[in-house]
């Protein structure tokens, strides 16, 4: 979680649940690196940008540190040489798959039935 929303919670300026939960999850790239980890299972660095191929590895790196510190994923790091570092949900992490589940499943809704409707469905992937 960014560190102003943080300060917001402190301050007790977040004025209800859904608030609050917009401000863990929110942002353009959170609920995709969630995605592929419940759905797809434990992930190191690598898998995810190349499964998030837009984001940056700068991006990639402080929504990881982020979604780490709000305790929806677990990270894992090996010794070995070189370093490999793995990336799963946690339970409060899982226990988001539905949200996420259902969230999919609007959008697809959603999108058949009123953005592509008339001109068909590109490719999203």
């Amino acid at each position: 979680m960014a560190t102003e929303i943080k300060d917001r919670i402190n301050l007790k300026e977040i004025n209800c649940e859904k608030e609050l939960t917009l401000a863990v999850i929110g942002g353009k790239w959170k609920l995709i690196i969630l995605w592929h980890l419940g759905m797809d299972g434990t992930k190191r660095f690598g898998e995810l940008k190349k499964l998030i191929p837009h984001i940056t590895q700068k991006m990639l790196t402080n929504q990881l540190r982020e979604l780490e510190d709000d305790q929806l994923i677990s990270r894992k790091v090996y010794p070995e040489v070189p370093p490999r570092v793995e990336y799963t949900l946690t339970e409060y992490g899982q226990s988001l798959m539905p949200v996420l589940r259902m969230m999919y499943d609007w959008g697809k809704n959603y999108g058949e039935k009123v953005i592509w409707k008339d001109a068909g469905r590109p490719s999203l992937i």
